[in-house]
């Protein structure tokens, strides 16, 4: 893949020397959107913890599972935090199947994962790509875009999908979400912790620092937590492989799965 600034997918004027989280995360799913920098960090990651790039499939595959979920409870429309990188299997793709006419926003500050996302979804009425700071509240809830694809006086499907984990004052900012939904709208969440052996590992934190996006792992208590003002569906608080696994095989111990994982509805 060549590298430059004039490529389709890169902003003009991003900077591509530094990581981050977002392309790092497309590079283990397999992606094709990452750079240099990106694929560097990556890979010392996976020299510290082979699994990582499983623990990245796992997670990927909740997303689909949730959004699914949502869809069954007659959840038709989605806000996405921290989308990242678009690849097989988005929110709108999983939404859009099931109902064609299925409202979603992603919401990221990665400039090239916003513009790969609009290059996406060009044509598609129903989804759009924010550039905004999801920690920015007013911002992404009052935006154009969001205004005119959601409508807070119904339920909604918030999706924070990996991204507590860099957020100092994440509680804070998910009352504030919780706030502005209707009741019955859910939470799904995935959050990295040093609570299993996979991730257990201060190298990972430290490498991450090299980005622009560190890592601040919680325990199953500060996770619940993030819950407050939603009711856990079961089966409650597990990791990513373990919520509602399309096969009984696919249950993982979660010594190797890394990832706490869960979905509340809002009361």
């Amino acid at each position: 893949m060549i590298e430059q600034e004039g490529a389709d997918w890169i902003p003009a004027g991003a900077d591509i020397s530094r990581p981050s989280a977002a392309r790092i995360y497309d590079f283990l799913l397999g992606g094709a959107h990452n750079l240099a920098a990106d694929r560097a960090v990556a890979q010392q990651l996976e020299a510290i913890q082979p699994q990582v790039a499983t623990v990245a499939r796992r997670n990927r595959a909740f997303l689909r599972r949730v959004v699914r979920f949502m869809l069954e409870q007659g959840v038709r429309q989605f806000l996405d935090l921290g989308s990242g990188i678009p690849t097989v299997g988005n929110v709108h793709e999983v939404a859009q199947d099931v109902d064609r006419e299925a409202k979603v926003v992603y919401v990221d500050y990665e400039p090239v994962a916003v513009a790969h996302s609009l290059m996406l979804l060009k044509g598609n009425s129903h989804a759009a790509a924010l550039e905004a700071d999801a920690t920015d509240t007013e911002a992404v809830l009052g935006a154009d875009v969001t205004k005119r694809l959601l409508d807070l006086d119904k339920p909604v499907g918030l999706l924070a999908i990996t991204l507590g984990h860099y957020l100092p004052d994440v509680s804070e900012i998910f009352k504030h979400y919780r706030d502005a939904l209707a009741p019955g709208s859910y939470l799904a969440l995935t959050h990295l912790t040093n609570d299993f052996a996979v991730l257990n590992d201060p190298k990972i934190a430290e490498t991450m620092r090299q980005t622009q996006d560190h890592i601040l792992p919680r325990t199953e208590a500060e996770v619940l937590a993030l819950f407050d003002g939603f009711d856990l569906v079961e089966p409650g608080l597990t990791t990513s492989a373990n919520w509602r696994p399309d096969r009984l095989a696919a249950v993982v111990d979660p010594e190797e799965d890394g990832l706490y994982a869960g979905v509340g509805v809002k009361r």
